[in-house]
């Protein structure tokens, strides 16, 4: 791919496109199967970067997988035995491996090191590392405080009570969900605050009933997992990414179009579907089918305020959105924004400021009011951040010669993005 992507102008279309597999769904399903008795076959398995660095550091610990990219299929083996010796395991970018794979690796024993791109160490993970310290795992920084990159001395899951901070990303919860049940003991985790994103920890709780362990939760302020019971290996499939999904959506309302989107659903456990009934508010119409979604847009769009705390990761979406919408839009109560690939916040001010419009930048999110001409012509820095790449695509469709830089950054969840967005010109 070029270095970069210029949007071709284009309304008043009719498309279908592909989604792949949920990012989310995968990676959790990676550790879910590494760590199941017997063997998993997960289809329709999504092959971006993110799900490649889990796999490869599966590998590296010991699990055997193969891999069907052809057919979307992976099968893996469950190590029931768990001696990871010295290694050192290298997650580029991606965070749902850099903290789903501490508590994993804290279930076996070996010294093993986790680090990433500079960027991956500048995104927190101390929140994580205290909690594994409460559960008697001998975890330590390699270089800054708080930060990526660590060192794992594993020698089981030795603790039976554990407090972790609500407030900053639903992963780091997750991580330990996942992999508590192979601990020694039963364990508690407790809740400190109101938990962020609990449509991704709903995610989690539904994939670990579906390799066969269930666990008490209370109210998503304490959870119990009894030590003893093993996941059960079995045939999954991975749900399509309504994330990757968002941007077409989008693109639908805001170009008077319609596009049927294939491989996601009404029902999907991600909290993300949630964005089709902000752009039923805003005035777009919505079909549902068994296993697709068709999206049509009007011709016209009113601005709202919306709550997107369960489901930040379509923020950015609804961003460029809102700037072919009537009025001002207020994206509130996204503060974890700020510790993703980057500063999600300040990367979406900055970029929709280039193209000329109004923005207002909160500490928790962003008020944008549209204006009745753009810029034409603006590079649009991608920030190494696939959704960066991929949400401000949608501007290009009606701002003309919008050039996204640095495109292949879409590799990271989608690396077909542009490929299926090509498909809105024929």
């Amino acid at each position: 791919m070029n270095k970069i992507y210029e949007v071709k102008p284009h309304k008043n279309f009719k498309a279908e496109v592909e989604i792949p597999g949920s990012k989310s769904v995968a990676n959790r399903a990676l550790i879910l199967s590494a760590l199941a008795t017997g063997k998993t076959i997960l289809k329709n398995m999504l092959f971006s970067d993110d799900t490649r660095y889990m796999m490869k550091a599966l590998q590296q610990l010991g699990n055997k997988i193969d891999i069907d990219e052809e057919n979307k299929v992976v099968t893996i083996e469950g190590n029931q035995n768990r001696n990871f010796g010295e290694c050192e395991l290298f997650v580029g970018n991606a965070g749902t491996a850099m903290r789903f794979l501490p508590t994993y690796i804290s279930t076996g024993k070996g010294k093993v090191i986790l680090t990433g791109i500079e960027r991956m160490k500048q995104r927190p993970i101390k929140d994580l590392v205290e909690a594994l310290t409460q559960l008697d795992v001998d975890v330590n920084y390699m270089e800054n405080n708080g930060y990526p990159p660590i060192i794992i001395n594993a020698n089981r899951l030795n603790g039976t009570e554990v407090t972790i901070k609500g407030n900053k990303s639903s992963q780091y919860l997750t991580s330990l969900l996942l992999s508590t049940p192979y601990g020694e003991n039963d364990i508690t985790i407790n809740i400190d605050g109101n938990l962020v994103s609990i449509p991704y920890v709903n995610i989690t709780l539904t994939m670990m009933k579906d390799f066969g362990m269930e666990i008490k939760n209370y109210n998503f302020k304490k959870f119990e997992i009894k030590s003893g019971k093993k996941y059960q290996g079995r045939e999954y499939s991975v749900e399509g990414d309504c994330s990757s999904a968002s941007y077409f959506f989008g693109m639908a309302a805001i170009t008077n179009s319609e596009i049927k989107v294939n491989n996601v659903k009404k029902d999907a456990m991600q909290g993300d579907i949630k964005l089709l009934e902000v752009l039923e508010k805003m005035g777009a119409e919505v079909e549902y089918g068994e296993n697709f979604v068709i999206v049509r847009g009007n011709g016209k769009l009113k601005g709202v305020t919306v709550d997107m705390h369960h489901m930040s990761d379509v923020a950015q979406t609804l961003a460029v959105v809102a700037l072919f919408a009537e009025g001002k839009t207020e994206i509130k109560n996204v503060y974890n924004m700020r510790i993703k690939e980057t500063d999600r916040i300040k990367a979406v001010y900055n970029e929709l400021t280039k193209l000329g419009a109004k923005v207002t930048e909160l500490e928790d999110g962003l008020i944008i009011e549209p204006v009745k001409k753009y810029n034409e012509g603006i590079l649009i820095d991608t920030y190494d951040d696939h959704r960066m790449a991929m949400s401000f695509s949608l501007a290009g469709l009606l701002i003309p010669n919008t050039k996204i830089n640095d495109p292949k950054c879409v590799s990271k969840t989608f690396p077909n993005y542009f490929d299926e967005f090509e498909k809105i010109y024929k």
